[in-house]
């Protein structure tokens, strides 16, 4: 008999923890509908003001992160890549070596270590700027000044994650493969600079393009709504920023997975 109030209250956390999910995804969705609809209407409004804020998150969360991309790229690159295609070389599959880098780096490693790359820099600021302007009532100041927050707040950082997670994956790709080759020619694998890109091109498909661009599209637009959603959606404490940052990035990385989950699946219909 003592055992079930003991299971009772193991159902009941477990209840509350779906209630509680579903409620944050239900209010995450309804927030990116908002961000949505107030880049579709006001992209183009106070642009005097909103188009340098955008500017400045590309700043922020692409040029700034370029150096630390191309380090990653290039040990992804010279420890992954190089050494897998000189195991292919190995074992007399060099026919196999442009698939393997398409799948492994274009498809699959390029965008997701670029955007928790994003997500570690860009991110977590955005929580804390936007937490302590919640917390000090800037926000509010806003809104008595007729300033929309989403407009002027949210809209940038979307679009600014948007493009440099695209872009700085691409950048990432680009280096990864180069000194992928590197590694094979130090190593002395038997096959050609020409022959490498060929292989890699006869690999891509233009799905592929059109699919990397939607995907680092997404996730930047995941880790700016999720981040913005936490940083704004209810009142907060300065010391509530800690815990507020680190669900805002558990969330985060979890959704991109799923994202990268879904676009897998779509790989296998193109």
């Amino acid at each position: 008999m003592g055992r079930i109030p003991i299971y009772g209250r193991f159902h009941a956390a477990v209840g509350r923890s779906i209630l509680r999910f579903l409620t944050v995804l239900h209010e995450l969705a309804a927030f990116a509908i908002i961000t949505l609809g107030v880049t579709l209407t006001k992209f183009n409004a106070s642009k005097r003001v909103v188009h340098p804020l955008i500017y400045a998150q590309i700043y922020r969360a692409g040029v700034r992160l370029l150096p630390m991309v191309g380090f990653l790229a290039a040990a992804l690159g010279l420890l992954i890549i190089g050494q897998t295609v000189a195991l292919l070389s190995r074992v007399g599959a060099q026919e196999f070596v442009g698939t393997v880098m398409v799948t492994v780096v274009v498809r699959e490693l390029g965008p997701l270590l670029t955007a928790i790359l994003v997500l570690a820099r860009a991110g977590t600021s955005n929580v804390v700027e936007l937490g302590t302007s919640r917390a000090l009532g800037e926000v509010e100041a806003l809104e008595s000044l007729g300033i929309d927050p989403i407009h002027y707040l949210v809209m940038p950082r979307v679009i600014g994650l948007a493009m440099s997670v695209f872009c700085l994956t691409t950048y990432l790709i680009l280096i990864a493969v180069g000194s992928g080759y590197l590694f094979a020619f130090v190593q002395d694998v038997p096959i050609t600079l020409p022959a490498y890109f060929s292989q890699i091109g006869d690999a891509l498909r233009w799905q592929d393009f059109a699919l990397l661009a939607l995907k680092t599209s997404l996730f930047g637009i995941l880790i700016a709504v999720v981040n913005c959603y936490h940083g704004l959606a209810r009142p907060l404490k300065v010391e509530e920023l800690s815990d507020v940052s680190t669900r805002a990035v558990v969330e985060s990385v979890v959704g991109c997975v799923l994202i990268d989950a879904v676009f897998l699946v779509g790989y296998l219909f193109v």
